[in-house]
């Protein structure tokens, strides 16, 4: 059985998986979203008394906390034991690009001249990081929801802002890949 569990799967069985989820929370009148677990956490601290976006019942959002404590805890187990030590493989062109800008593939999913211990003692990844994640934390704000939020249940729902806010995704992912990557780096 784990020899079975540590094959890589078909990309259907996620897709079918995700169905299956989104169907199950349609019928029980949930939405789904990451980001919607960090106002939940907030107002679990107390920030509710403080700013009134915060404040709500909580205790609603509990399967979300669930979900978002098992998705950390089946990542764990993933990668410390059903992970094969086989290095990541990317194309040769992916490779040439991330070398032309500076950035050196060593079969890891993250380079570690970005994200490591040493690399945040460079002031410009430490920089770029804190700015990167500032704008992702405020950009999932404005935008009512974060990727996963908006491309899987809010599309799933038929939701209008959610297919402009999957499109402004896509279209920030490329802007950035092709022209401020390059400036960056």
């Amino acid at each position: 059985m784990i020899e079975l569990i540590k094959q890589p799967w078909p990309w259907y069985f996620s897709g079918a998986m995700i169905v299956l989820i989104m169907l199950m929370l349609i019928f029980f009148g949930k939405s789904f979203g990451f980001s919607a677990n960090l106002r939940t956490i907030c107002s679990m601290a107390g920030a509710g008394k403080k700013h009134s976006f915060f404040n709500f019942n909580w205790k609603g959002q509990v399967w979300n906390l669930m979900f978002l404590l098992g998705s950390i805890i089946g990542g764990f187990i993933a990668t410390r034991y059903l992970s094969t030590p086989a290095p990541m493989e990317l194309s040769n062109q992916t490779v040439a690009d991330l070398k032309e800008l500076g950035i050196g593939f060593n079969g890891q999913l993250n380079p570690d001249q970005l994200f490591s211990l040493k690399a945040l003692t460079n002031p410009g990844n430490l920089v770029m990081l804190l700015i990167g994640g500032f704008l992702v934390g405020f950009g999932s704000r404005y935008a009512g929801g974060c990727t996963s939020g908006h491309a899987i249940s809010g599309l799933s729902n038929l939701q209008l802002p959610s297919l402009i806010a999957v499109i402004g995704f896509f279209l920030g992912g490329l802007m950035m890949t092709f022209l401020i990557m390059p400036l960056i780096f």
